[in-house]
């Protein structure tokens, strides 16, 4: 996956349609971002640079229940092939 602000765009939307709220905050995070289960809501690192954006999105996918029903098909495809990115590494 190319690290273009399309990309970011399409990532950030199969996680919206999964019920989740991504917010852009300043703060020390360790990983780069923080995860709040209760209101589904991720908060990234507002300093990331898009790869970084990118790539934190896909290591976060697994971490979140996201139900593959409530995706578009298009982002059906794409869940299921940064699942499959995730499961290589």
């Amino acid at each position: 996956m190319k690290y273009t602000q399309h990309n970011l765009d399409k990532v950030e939307k199969v996680i919206e349609e999964g019920g989740y709220i991504i917010r852009y905050e300043r703060g020390t995070f360790q990983s780069g971002y923080c995860i709040l289960q209760e209101k589904k809501v991720v908060v990234l690192n507002k300093f990331l640079q898009t790869e970084g954006r990118i790539n934190t999105l896909i290591d976060l996918l697994p971490l979140l229940k996201v139900n593959i029903d409530d995706l578009t098909h298009e982002s059906q495809k794409l869940y299921e092939e940064m699942m499959a990115m995730e499961v290589s590494k």
